[in-house]
Formats: structure tokens, C-alpha cells, sequence
């Protein structure tokens, strides 16, 4: 039953939406929530998990209605895309339409007219939003919302297993600027969190929003039977770098499986890793309806983030009427959308983590009938494995949610965002974590705060909110114009314009294929031309690494194992044109880009001669032996850290000059780091014990994607050396210690010192 302070109103409207009772998760929750405490509802897929938190909120809303003003308390709704917020603003209003006017759902994101946004700020008393707009428009701009932040009553965080990495750590930022803020107006919100089956939920709620949360886990709810199928693509005749064999793509295996499931009639949905490989699996599926049915073409479609405003909405409103029976979606589409009533779920690639990959296949059979979800193999060393190895998948815990809020790089922009928001005093810097006080006279050095009488001002002329992405892209958005008609296509982060949109890249947009004229850095614009190319590109670059500081050392064997911080120079130099479905290499071309330096965290190991020596490893085999096992520990990694493979990177050198020693690096593809390389370290054992395994259990004889060979090498996967690979952690964990607790020497890591943020620039409204 729902708890007694439940409005009879609020049950009686959830009543007439078919719900008699709630489950014990979704009174647990409300409960926690009614009592004035924080919690994270850690609950399957389609458990209920909205209505846990909307049950208290509505009914407090309700509270609100009946003071003098109509808005005596308020709710503030987090979502990590706009299409979710959007989403829930309708499955707010059809519950609540039998309370009237008293409950005011709106939403205030960058897409939200100006017109409207007055009555948002005035009038609405449950307002759904992003963190970028928390971070750049309402917090700001908190004068204006006074009476909004003075009533908040709840802040809802959806999805909140997203916040990881360096996004997660921003956001975490953020929310302490928001309690900041509503503490000065009076008020202390209590947050509900929904997230993903996960490891410690409660731990790493509490560490996203700084305050203590309860966690309810015990997922009450009925489960339709969901058959999961784990596909492995076959080989093919062709062979690829270095001679090795050559899978099927998962991107056309995938497209395979959608046309078949949408010419039986099955709604499924295509989730994928990559913006390009949305568009070139729904490419590819049209063509193939086409030949069997010309009608079927139109019922496919691809969603991903990119596209415009109005673009997303006709989508999702042709996702929800029924009109689309397949699409292939990006987790644009995953955060976006609550898509029910799926037959097929089918999964072109391992996600990242377990938490997303249940995620996504918790989308089929959500009103609790039986389903179907497939997760379709890469050519890659952790998709292989995880196919050979499906205990890994389902017999493994979900893992922990790795975030960083006390990353220098996030601090130090964030601080000069409350600075600017009120002053900063003594008494706040608790609230923003330990390592703030350290940061505040490189601040004031640096001319960004300056210390008064009542506290840290912000100093410039310009918006300290803009002083970082929260996404961790940084930057002004590279805009993507079509060269004949001066059409905007859409928009790619500054940070993956090198590899995305470089002098000759083939880009997708909406079904379409371009190649890029010309990539202008300075204007921040790629001008395109629509082609039909029947080739892919691939960005290949080169990549040094130094050390700055070792934070942690502890032997391993006659070697060590290291953590600390790390300078990575990268340059893009070439790219491949690889021909579509085999992705057989048919040419390579030279690119002129300029180099980039990434100040960060990494963990790394060493190996002596005489382990070299044990493991039988000569020196023309050294190099091909320590790439082998760098490509294949970066590929293992996500098993091990919520990263993906492209959120890391990697070194590996033969006599490094910082440690004089044969070296192998892996650092986080982040300013400052993201949490990884940490995690890295204290795994480091069972981490590499699962690379070895993954590369000694490879049926290819010399080496293929399944194991070492790397999508994004820019050496070209050469040299590498497979059995010596083996050999060589064979060795290095015949020794391995136990780096979860480090030796007296090892202290707390200490952060390096930040860059000092840039003046900002500004970018478009989130």
C-alpha cells in the first residue's frame, strides 16, 4: 500500500491510469522520500521507478497548491537528454490531468521558447530540465528563479547511472552549486534518484549529490521472460591488416537482423555505439526492405544526438504512434524515450557496462511480455570475450558508478561559477570537497577570483558558466554545413572533430552520406558535400606519453605498478577508407592537423630484463609483445571501470625515458582524469588477468580485432606480437601483488595542478 501521507487525490489519479497498488520498491521509496530522506531506487527496467518518485512529489505539489501564492512547494526534474525530459513532461500531465491546474509541469531547456520561459520561472511548479541548463541558464540566472529555488522542495535525478566519468563529475559539481544556492533562499531539497541495476547505488548516489542517501534495490515488480541471445558474426574470406581474418561487421550483421525482424512485424529497436553506425545500419536496412516490400523502407529510421530540434520530436512522435517499426539509435534514444510495447531489442556492440547493457535490453518487453534482446559482437577483444564468456555477463555483479568530483579541471571552472553566482566564503568550501581550499589562490593568481571583505568574487566581464562543458567536450560545437546551400546539418563536439570531420571524412546525416570539403578549425565549420562513397574513414593518429607525477608505486615482481599523472601529446595523421560491410582497408591518406596535449591520470607497469628473460621474450619481440597487450588491457577495461574503450587510451614503449624501463600506459581520454585509470589500478590484478585470458583464448593464430589488433591504432596494429603478449603477463602475474591497499609509502593521490581555465567562449544554449 502506498504510505498514509499519500493524497487520497494522487492515488485515486494513479488509480485511473490502471495501477491499483504499488509494488514494495514504489512504497519503500515514496516512504524514504515523505520522511525527508534522500534515495536511489536501483530497480529493473520498466519496475516502476517513475511513478516511486512522482507518488511523493505530486502529492507535496498538491501541498503547495493550497498556500496563498498556489506555488508554496516545487520540483525540479533532472534528466541527461532533453528527449527524456520531454518524454516525462507527457507522463506527467496524463497522470496528473484529474488534479487540474494545481500540478504544473513545464519544460526549460535550450529548445523551450522565450515566450515561454517567463511562466516556467513564474508559474510552474514542477519544472523538467537538464544538468547544461542547471549548469548555464537557471543556476546563473538564480534572482530570477528565487521563488522557484525558495519553495524546491525534491530534485529528481533520472538516469542517474549516466552521471560517470567526467560528465558525472561535473554534474556532481553542479548539484552542489544548486544545494549552494537553495540554501541561501531557505531551502533543502531532498533528492530521489532512479538509476540502472548497479553496484552500491547508495554509494555512488551520495557521492553525485553530497549528501547521504538510502537505497532501495529489492526490485518487486513482475518480469516478463526476456531471451537473450549472444551473436557472434562469422568470418569472412577476406583477410585484413597483417593477414589476419576478418569477422563480418557487427554494424551489418546488426542491419541484417533489423530488416528481418521488421519485415515479420517485430518492433525492435537498434541500439548503437556511434552516431555513424545509427545511420549507415538504417542505410542499409532500407536498401534491403526495399527489395522486399517498397512500403517497409519508410518504417525504419535512425536516432541519434546531432540531429535538429524539430528532427528528434517527429521522431519520437512516429516511435510512439506505431508509425516506425524498427530503428537504429544511439543511447540518445536510451535516455530519451520511454519506448514500450518492444518485441525486439538487438544491441550492435557490448555498451560499455553491464549497467547500460541491461538497460537497453530491459527496453523489450516492458509491459511484461516475453521478449527478445541480442547483443551482436564486435570484432573486438571484450565483445569476444564476453561471447565466449557469458558468466562475465550474467553471473558477474553490476559495476560501481566511477566519478571524480574533486578532478581539478571540474573543480577549478566550478568554482568560478558559484563565485560568480555569490560570493565564495570559508564556509563553503567544505560543501565543494577537499580539494577546494588548494585551488583558491591558484584561482586568485590566475586573476579568475579575487578576495574581498565577504568572501571569493569572479572577476571577468564574461559568464564564468561558460568556462566548461559539462559533457567533458569543451569548446565551441564544429558545425557541419553543407558547402552548396549554406545548410546546417547539425553539430559535432570540438574534441572529436580531428577523427570526425577531417579533410575527406565520409559523415551521415539523416539517411544520407557526405564527404567533408573542408575542416576549419578557426570558424569551428566542416563543409560538406552529399556523395556516395562506397567506402567508411577512420582517423588514425600517433600518440606520446611522459610522466609528471607518480602518486602511487608498488612492486610487481622486480617491476612496479604505478598511478599517477601523465602528459599525452596526440596528433591525427591519416585516415583509412575502409570499404562498407567488410571493412576491408582499401587506401590510407595523409592528414596536416595540428598536435593536441592532454594533461591526465594513468596507471602503468614496468617489467625488468629478467622477467623479460622468464618470459622468453627477445628483443625484436618486445615492442609487437607490449602493444599486444596494451590494445587488448584497453579493450578489457570497461569489464572493469563504467569507461568505454574510447574513453581511455594507451602507450606502450619499449625503453621509456621517464622510467628506463619497458613500459606499458593506460590514462583517461579526459583533462585531469575520469576515475578510470584509478579504477585500473586497484583491479590491476583481476584486469589483467582477464586480458591475458581474452588474447590466450583467441582461435586467430597471429592476431585479429577479436584480440589486439585496435580499431583506432595509429601505428596500424604493427608490430604486434601475440604469443609474446601471453607470455609476457603470464610473467608479470606470476608476481602480481594486491594493489586494492597500497604500501605506507603509496599516500592519497594528489591531484596535479590544473590548467587554469581559458576565458570562456561562449556556446550555444544547451
Amino acid at each position: 500500500m502506498w504510505p498514509d501521507r499519500i493524497r487520497a487525490e494522487v492515488i485515486s489519479a494513479v488509480q485511473r491510469a490502471g495501477i491499483e497498488h504499488p509494488w514494495a520498491h514504489q512504497a519503500t521509496a515514496a516512504e524514504h522520500a515523505l520522511n525527508g530522506e534522500s534515495v536511489v531506487i536501483a530497480t529493473g527496467t520498466a519496475s516502476g521507478k517513475s511513478l516511486a518518485y512522482l507518488a511523493p512529489v505530486l502529492s507535496t505539489l498538491l501541498d503547495g497548491a493550497e498556500a496563498p501564492n498556489g506555488r508554496g512547494t516545487t520540483a525540479l526534474y533532472l534528466a541527461p537528454t532533453k528527449a527524456l525530459a520531454a518524454d516525462q513532461r507527457r507522463a506527467v500531465k496524463e497522470l496528473a490531468a484529474p488534479l487540474g491546474n494545481r500540478i504544473r509541469p513545464a519544460v526549460y531547456d535550450g529548445d523551450t521558447p522565450v515566450e515561454e520561459r517567463e511562466w516556467v520561472r513564474q508559474y510552474a511548479n514542477y519544472v523538467l530540465t537538464n544538468p547544461d541548463m542547471l549548469h548555464r541558464g537557471i543556476l546563473p540566472s538564480h534572482p530570477r528563479w528565487s521563488s522557484f529555488l525558495r519553495s524546491l522542495r525534491y530534485v529528481v535525478i533520472d538516469e542517474c547511472h549516466t552521471y560517470r566519468g567526467v560528465f558525472g563529475s561535473h554534474v556532481a559539481q553542479v548539484l552542489r552549486r544548486l544545494r549552494r544556492l537553495c540554501a541561501r533562499y531557505g531551502a533543502n531539497p531532498v533528492f530521489l534518484l532512479a538509476s540502472a541495476t548497479s553496484a552500491e547505488p547508495a554509494v555512488a548516489a551520495g557521492r553525485l549529490t553530497g549528501v547521504p542517501v538510502r537505497e532501495v534495490a529489492d526490485d518487486a515488480s513482475p518480469r516478463g521472460e526476456v531471451v537473450f541471445a549472444l551473436w557472434e558474426p562469422p568470418l569472412t574470406d577476406l583477410q585484413g591488416e597483417k593477414g589476419a581474418p576478418v569477422r563480418r561487421t557487427a554494424t551489418a550483421e546488426t542491419a541484417d537482423l533489423l530488416t528481418d525482424l521488421t519485415v515479420q512485424g517485430v518492433r525492435s529497436v537498434a541500439f548503437v555505439r556511434s552516431r555513424r553506425g545509427a545511420e549507415l545500419i538504417s542505410v542499409i536496412a532500407k536498401e534491403r526492405l526495399a527489395e522486399v516490400d517498397r512500403s517497409l523502407p519508410r518504417r525504419v529510421a535512425a536516432y541519434r544526438g546531432g540531429y535538429l530540434p524539430e528532427e528528434r520530436r517527429a521522431l519520437e512522435r512516429a516511435l510512439h504512434s506505431g508509425e516506425l517499426l524498427g530503428l537504429a539509435a544511439t543511447t540518445a534514444l536510451e535516455l530519451g524515450v520511454d519506448i514500450a510495447g518492444l518485441d525486439a531489442v538487438v544491441i550492435a556492440g557490448y555498451p560499455g557496462t553491464r549497467a547500460s547493457l541491461w538497460q537497453q535490453a530491459g527496453r523489450a518487453g516492458r509491459s511484461g511480455q516475453g521478449a527478445l534482446a541480442v547483443l551482436v559482437a564486435r570484432d573486438d577483444p571484450l565483445d569476444t570475450f564476453l561471447v565466449h564468456h557469458p558468466e562475465a555477463l550474467f553471473d558477474r555483479p553490476v559495476e560501481s558508478t566511477v566519478l571524480d568530483p574533486d578532478n581539478p579541471y571540474v573543480l577549478a571552472p566550478h568554482l568560478c561559477a558559484a563565485a560568480a553566482e555569490l560570493p565564495l566564503t570559508d564556509a563553503d568550501l567544505d560543501l565543494f570537497g577537499p580539494a577546494t581550499a588548494g585551488l583558491m589562490s591558484q584561482l586568485e593568481a590566475a586573476r579568475l577570483l579575487r578576495r574581498r571583505a565577504s568572501g571569493w568574487h569572479w572577476t571577468r566581464r564574461e559568464r564564468a558558466a561558460d568556462l566548461t562543458d559539462i559533457r567533458g567536450e569543451g569548446g565551441r560545437p564544429v558545425q557541419i554545413v553543407e558547402a552548396a546551400t549554406g545548410r546546417l546539418l547539425g553539430t559535432v563536439d570540438e574534441g572529436a572533430a580531428h577523427t570526425a570531420v577531417h579533410d575527406g571524412a565520409v559523415h551521415l546525416h539523416q539517411g544520407r552520406t557526405y564527404l567533408v570539403e573542408r575542416l576549419d578549425l578557426d570558424d569551428s565549420v566542416a563543409l560538406v558535400s552529399e556523395a556516395n562513397p562506397p567506402y567508411s574513414t577512420t582517423a588514425r593518429d600517433t600518440t606520446s606519453i611522459s610522466v609528471l607525477e607518480t602518486d602511487i608505486e608498488i612492486p610487481w615482481g622486480d617491476g612496479r605498478l604505478c598511478y599517477g599523472s601523465v602528459e599525452v601529446t596526440n596528433q591525427v595523421v591519416s585516415f583509412l577508407r575502409r570499404r562498407l560491410i567488410t571493412g576491408e582497408v582499401l587506401g590510407e591518406s595523409k592528414l596536416d592537423l595540428p598536435p593536441r596535449t592532454l594533461r591526465t591520470r594513468a596507471v602503468w607497469w614496468t617489467v625488468t630484463e629478467d622477467q623479460l628473460d622468464a618470459a622468453r621474450i627477445a628483443p625484436e619481440q618486445l615492442g609487437g609483445a607490449l602493444h599486444a597487450a596494451e590494445h587488448a588491457s584497453i579493450g578489457m577495461l570497461p569489464l572493469f571501470a563504467t569507461c568505454d574503450r574510447w574513453d581511455i587510451g594507451g602507450v606502450s614503449v619499449p625503453l621509456h625515458p621517464d622510467t628506463l624501463l619497458p613500459t606499458v600506459f593506460v590514462y583517461d581520454g579526459h583533462p585531469g582524469g575520469a576515475g578510470f585509470a584509478e579504477r585500473a589500478f586497484h583491479t590491476a590484478r583481476e584486469w589483467l588477468t582477464a586480458t591475458r585470458e581474452a588474447i590466450a583464448s583467441c582461435e586467430c593464430e597471429a592476431g585479429c580485432p577479436s584480440c589486439i589488433q585496435s580499431p583506432k591504432c595509429g601505428n596500424g596494429n604493427d608490430p604486434l606480437h601475440k604469443r609474446g603478449a601471453v607470455r609476457l603477463l603470464t610473467e608479470l602475474l606470476r608476481a602480481a601483488p594486491d594493489p586494492k591497499t597500497p604500501d605506507p609509502e603509496g599516500s592519497t593521490p594528489e591531484e596535479s595542478a590544473p590548467a587554469i581555465p581559458k576565458a570562456p567562449v561562449a556556446p550555444p544554449e544547451p
